[in-house]
């Protein structure tokens, strides 16, 4: 199985390319293109050097090379990189100490011998739809500079989109890997709950944080997320769980039962994002509708659960250092830390109501189609949106789609497709391929069957 960064492996085991070349050409692809895109907060270099110069040295010595060898990648500044400081998207952080060791998944990409070249730029603490971050610049859509890239995890899918690396790591609480990847075009997954943990990652939303990647195509996604799993004691969230290899999944000749979400997931679409389910939907034979009921109190169920646990969380410096929080957020943290404990536990009861909801429609179907986003990129600056007659917040509404599943848990794997409508035609919009939980190969394999038809397709800028 191949895919971009698997065969940038290859070549660099083979030795077409050594991985120090490889670095210095991607060094100097982000020098050319990120202040057009403002993706990056810092770059690794010394450390990207050394781990480059580890995998050439071990090549030289005739060892074999782990499944990422040289493969360069970012991750979201919240995510424990030793010796830097995980800001978060914060500047109520910067001043905080260096971090003393790396992240557990940023430590499993190393062993698997990728390069890690720096950090990306996001919403400040994860709380956004839309990278628009006042401290650190908007992050920026590689396909119209003038759009919104998505977030939380905006750095991460336009570092991919823009060609600047070929994998990243970004997380996902109510939609921060989905949303940016919809906006940006590029692969994204967001595992199971519980599926990757979490530690030595800046906490968010504990009941509903999930960690993942970002690649440019789907097999390179499977190979990342391999080389992620495993259990960790560190996260009392993350199942106990052997890995399951996704990536050996991919290009099994099986049958996916498909079908469309429709109901709220239709209601609050766009056109766009109508005729991007539609594209899936013929690629992947999905004649059957079906609706999840609860879809919409289980939005609002997120939105409590996030509220209650962000503000808790964040409480105390809100107190002493108000200032320093991005205006966009800290009035909601405020009001999240006032939300009384009976909502957060009705909430949590509406969340597993709705989730076993959810596994009786993997009963009949493995995986479920759905659109990311209601729309395409907005411009930078965009406060509001019309959808279905209403008028709603911009920001937040971008997560309209995503909210209910992450709520729950599910797998998804969001797929880029091209819509090709009006003015936006020049956008992408993804659709999300939900399967049941664990079943993450389910997910990355209808994503490879798009890719394979053609729908769903990585541009280059």
């Amino acid at each position: 199985m191949s895919g971009a960064a698997l065969d940038l492996a290859r070549r660099i085991r083979g030795g077409e390319h050594s991985a120090v070349a490889v670095l210095d050409a991607t060094l100097a692809r982000i020098r050319a293109a990120d202040a057009r895109y403002n993706c990056f907060t810092a770059i690794t270099e010394d450390r990207a050097r050394q781990e480059a110069a580890a995998i050439d040295a071990r090549r030289a010595r005739g060892d074999a090379l782990p499944p990422l060898a040289g493969v360069p990648y970012a991750v979201k500044n919240l995510f424990d990189i030793a010796e830097e400081v995980t800001l978060a998207g914060g500047r109520v952080n910067a001043a905080n100490p260096a971090a003393p060791r790396d992240a557990t998944l940023v430590a499993r990409l190393r062993e698997a011998g990728a390069v890690l070249v720096g950090a990306l730029n996001m919403d400040e603490h994860a709380y956004g739809f839309t990278t628009e971050n006042s401290h650190y610049g908007p992050c920026r859509n590689p396909h119209d500079a003038t759009r919104i890239a998505g977030g939380s995890s905006g750095g991460s899918a336009a570092a991919v989109a823009g060609g600047l690396v070929p994998l990243t790591l970004g997380s996902d609480t109510n939609g921060s890997i989905r949303v940016p990847a919809s906006l940006c075009g590029v692969f994204g997954l967001k595992p199971t709950f519980g599926r990757l943990p979490r530690s030595g990652s800046f906490p968010f939303v504990g009941s509903l944080d999930h960690l993942g990647p970002f690649a440019a195509d789907s097999a390179s996604l499977a190979a990342v997320y391999d080389a992620l799993q495993g259990p960790d004691a560190d996260d009392p969230a993350c199942a106990q769980r052997a890995a399951e290899p996704a990536l050996a999944a991919l290009g099994a000749d099986r049958p996916l039962r498909v079908a469309v979400l429709g109901g709220y997931f239709d209601h609050w679409a766009g056109p766009e994002a109508r005729r991007a389910v539609r594209l899936a939907a013929q690629a992947l034979a999905a004649a059957d509708t079906v609706e999840l009921a609860g879809a919409e109190q289980a939005r609002a169920a997120a939105f409590i659960i996030t509220s209650a646990e962000g503000g808790a969380l964040h409480r105390r410096r809100l107190i002493t250092n108000y200032d320093d929080y991005e205006p966009y957020s800290r009035d909601r943290l405020v009001a999240g830390s006032l939300v009384p404990a009976a909502w957060a536990q009705q909430a949590q009861r509406i969340r597993h109501r709705v989730y076993r909801e959810a596994l009786s429609l993997f009963e009949r179907y493995d995986v479920l189609i759905a659109p990311a986003t209601p729309v395409p990129a907005t411009p930078i600056g965009t406060t509001s949106l019309t959808l279905a007659g209403q008028t709603l917040p911009a920001r937040a509404s971008m997560g309209l789609l995503t909210q209910p599943i992450s709520c729950i848990g599910l797998p998804v794997c969001a797929a880029p497709v091209w819509p090709g409508i009006g003015a936006d035609a020049h956008l992408p919009l993804g659709v999300q391929l939900i399967a049941a939980p664990w079943r993450e190969a389910d997910c990355l394999l209808a994503a490879q069957r798009l890719e394979q038809a053609g729908v769903a397709v990585v541009r280059p800028v």
